[in-house]
């Protein structure tokens, strides 16, 4: 996956590009040093810190910066202003209590313009399209009407461990699957028949797309925009044809599950209940054209909001417990007190287990799957606390370090669930980060922490999670580490789920196979 201020070009492109745009960035950086900005290190002319900030896990970086520059910091890349926030009072300060004006997204030429992701809430500029946009996936997935899909998660969370403990090698693959599964399901209705379905392929790779484009500085058409009006024949447009191969993805999955949902709807094909089916019924089975197109983007947003932000999580799950079965065994202990050992747990369950909510606290806390969030952009010149933030500057709140820092979680690079004593105040001061902020904060954060606790209750009330093998059968015991990107992923690791008692394996075998 490409990172933040990522980009490679020739020594001639850079410099006829550096000429070319030379004048459009050096007037506002002349503009802003008239202005107190946040303190940040030096910044070279036109480049501004971009050659400061590697590729890989800039969140460290930032992290690093913080402990001499401070929470909020300002750097400067090619010209484009960045906040870096690294507290949550500032980031709430800004992006909650301000969010009238720190509610925009950056404009990526290539994400928004020349593939099309522009179209979907997740990046459409702060206005009255993006409101209605989320307004229909807000109503779906509002707390109170995320039950209706607890049979659903639960059932695939039950899947997911039997197919695991049965194939540990499918771990990833049995994830994305099952996970995918779950979304397209409350999203159009369709139930997916075999792990080859051409529609989950399709949001999969639009998924795998979004998380390339989705950071700044990933393609240079971003940074300098009139690359955008270049020839395309001419050496070093090769973005213009990537932009046209993500853009077909893109549009197949945006269309393709939505006119199936709508035309299976009266032959019952389509399963209910689903968010699109949902809201063409309310309308009287026809949406006006202007509706009907929002609904297809704010549809395909929901793939794209919840896919590999799960992913991550359920494999940090995983891989905490390989590395703690202390863990585990208190996790068990909580479960079989509360459940017993004649069922299975149910998302109904959740109130009366402290100790494995804790548990999915520590998860988001740990390894934040978005570790800068997706940027904020603020729509007019402001001031905090006697520093200036100018229009247009990109917003960055540095999750990892909040959730990281060791003077609010003691030993923070330890897996301690312990650490909430309980506490669902706590515990919601970490989801209120990783969730996002104010006017942009997810959508289906409900629906998404339903899933993740289903998966989480159910593999530690049936199994016990062990490290892998190598070849010569020694145990592997992983590193906890994930790899760099926009949203990280733990490293790749094996492991076996071992079933806890031939009662829990025979419970797991009794949930109806994988596509009846």
């Amino acid at each position: 996956m490409l990172t933040m201020f990522n980009f490679d070009l020739s020594l001639t492109t850079f410099v006829g590009a550096a000429v070319c745009f030379g004048i459009l960035v050096l007037h506002p950086i002349w503009s802003r040093r008239k202005s107190k900005l946040p303190p940040g290190p030096r910044r070279l002319p036109i480049i501004g810190n971009a050659h400061q900030i590697p590729a890989e896990f800039p969140w460290m970086t930032f992290s690093d910066w913080s402990r001499k520059y401070g929470d909020i910091m300002h750097v400067d890349a090619m010209g484009q202003s960045f906040v870096i926030v690294s507290s949550p009072k500032i980031a709430q300060d800004l992006l909650d209590k301000r969010s009238s004006v720190y509610s925009d997204r950056p404009h990526f030429v290539m994400a928004n313009e020349l593939v099309g992701y522009g179209e979907s809430f997740v990046l459409q500029p702060y206005g009255d399209n993006w409101r209605r946009q989320r307004r229909l996936v807000a109503q779906d997935f509002a707390q109170s009407n995320t039950p209706r899909y607890y049979s659903l998660q639960e059932r695939e969370a039950r899947i997911l461990v039997r197919n695991i403990m049965d194939t540990p090698s499918s771990l990833v693959s049995q994830i994305k699957l099952r996970i995918g599964m779950i979304i397209i399901r409350v999203t159009y209705g369709y139930s997916i028949r075999s792990e080859d379905d051409a529609l989950l392929a399709t949001s999969l790779k639009a998924v795998e797309n979004f998380s390339i484009l989705m950071m700044p500085g990933n393609f240079l058409v971003d940074l300098i925009p009139p690359l955008k009006y270049l020839p395309r024949w001419l050496p070093g447009t090769r973005f213009f044809k990537t932009a046209e191969e993500m853009r077909k993805i893109l549009l197949d999955g945006a269309y393709i599950p939505y006119n199936w949902c709508k035309t299976n709807l009266e032959t019952g094909k389509t399963l209910m209940p689903n968010l699109c089916a949902t809201i063409i019924q309310e309308a009287g089975g026809e949406l006006p054209p202007d509706t009907q197109e929002k609904l297809i983007w704010a549809a395909g947003s929901v793939m794209g909001g919840g896919l590999d932000t799960n992913i991550s999580a359920a494999l940090t799950f995983y891989l905490a417990m390989i590395l703690n079965p202390a863990i585990q065994t208190k996790a068990q202990a909580e479960l079989d007190n509360v459940v017993g050992k004649d069922r299975l747990p149910e998302i109904a369950d959740r109130p009366n287990l402290p100790y494995v909510k804790a548990i999915i606290a520590e998860i988001f806390r740990s390894g934040p799957s978005l570790p800068l969030g997706i940027p904020h952009v603020v729509s007019q010149d402001d001031v905090y606390e006697g520093y200036s933030i100018p229009k247009g500057s990109v917003i960055m709140p540095n999750i990892w370090h909040m959730l990281h820092d060791p003077e609010v979680y003691p030993n923070p690079n330890e897996f301690n669930p312990d650490r909430f004593n309980g506490s669902d105040v706590e515990m919601e001061k970490v989801k209120d980060l990783v969730f996002g902020f104010g006017r942009r904060v997810c959508p289906g954060r409900y629906f998404a922490e339903a899933t993740l606790f289903a998966i989480v209750a159910t593999t530690l009330a049936t199994c016990n999670v062990l490290p892998g093998h190598d070849a010569d059968g020694k145990k592997v015991l992983p590193e906890f580490a994930y790899s760099s990107g926009a949203i990280i992923i733990p490293k790749p690791f094996t492991l076996r789920l071992r079933p806890r008692s031939e009662q829990a394996a025979a419970l797991l075998a009794d949930v109806p196979s994988a596509f009846e």
